[in-house]
C-alpha cells in the first residue's frame, strides 16, 4: 500500500471553481451551486482505495452532522479508469450508496480539478470557509488501516467547529496519507 502525503496547498487559497459530473444524481454540478453556506468540505476519493475504505463510515458519519450545521461536503474522483476501472463512475453511483453518501460523488474525466486543487492522494481533504478560502487541509485524524488507533475525524471535525464558531483555525495541520491520485498518462 503507497503512501502518499497531501501536498498542503496554501492557507488561504480560493477553492477553484469546477463543474463535474456527479454520479449520484447524474447531472452537471458546480462548486458555485453546491457550496456550503457556512463552509465546505471537498475531499479528493475514490473507490478502491484502503485508505479511503478505512475512512468511509466516519466521512459519512460527519457530513450527516455538518451539514445540518450549514458546511457543504463534496466528494470528487480523479482517477485514471481505463487503468483503474474499479473507480469508474457507474462504479461510484454504487459505492455513494452503499456508504450512505450524503453529498455528491463528482468525477473529475480530465484530472483538472484535481491539479488545480494540487490534490495527491485519497483521501484528500480541504476546508474552505464562507468565501470558499482555505482554511485547513490535511487528514481526517490519526488512524490508518492497521495502526489500531480508533477513527475519530478529530482533525476535521476541530477545524470545522472552529469555523463555525468564529475561532482560529490551528495553522499546523498535519497532510493526509493515502494512495496517490492514479494519473492518465501523457
Amino acid at each position: 500500500m503507497a503512501r502518499t502525503p497531501s501536498n498542503m496547498l496554501p492557507l488561504g487559497t480560493k477553492a477553484p471553481d469546477f463543474e463535474l459530473w456527479d454520479t449520484v444524481s447524474e447531472k452537471n454540478l458546480s462548486l458555485k451551486a453546491i457550496h456550503g453556506n457556512k463552509g465546505t468540505v471537498i475531499m479528493f476519493i475514490c473507490n478502491h482505495c484502503p485508505f479511503v475504505i478505512h475512512v468511509n463510515p466516519k466521512i459519512s458519519e460527519l457530513a450527516r452532522e455538518y451539514q445540518a450545521k450549514g458546511i457543504g461536503f463534496i466528494a470528487i474522483s480523479s482517477n485514471d479508469v481505463v487503468n483503474f476501472p474499479q473507480d469508474a463512475p457507474h462504479l461510484m453511483k454504487e459505492k455513494a450508496k452503499e456508504e450512505g453518501y450524503t453529498f455528491p460523488y463528482l468525477y473529475d474525466e480530465t484530472q483538472e480539478v484535481a491539479r488545480a486543487y494540487d490534490a495527491a492522494c485519497t483521501p484528500d481533504l480541504y476546508l474552505f470557509d464562507a468565501d470558499l478560502e482555505l482554511v485547513y487541509r490535511g487528514q481526517l485524524d490519526d488512524s490508518r488501516p492497521g495502526n489500531g488507533i480508533p477513527l475519530s475525524g478529530n482533525d476535521l471535525k476541530d477545524a470545522m467547529d472552529a469555523l463555525l464558531e468564529g475561532n482560529t483555525i490551528d495553522p499546523n495541520q498535519k497532510p493526509s496519507i493515502g494512495c496517490n491520485i492514479k494519473w492518465k498518462e501523457a
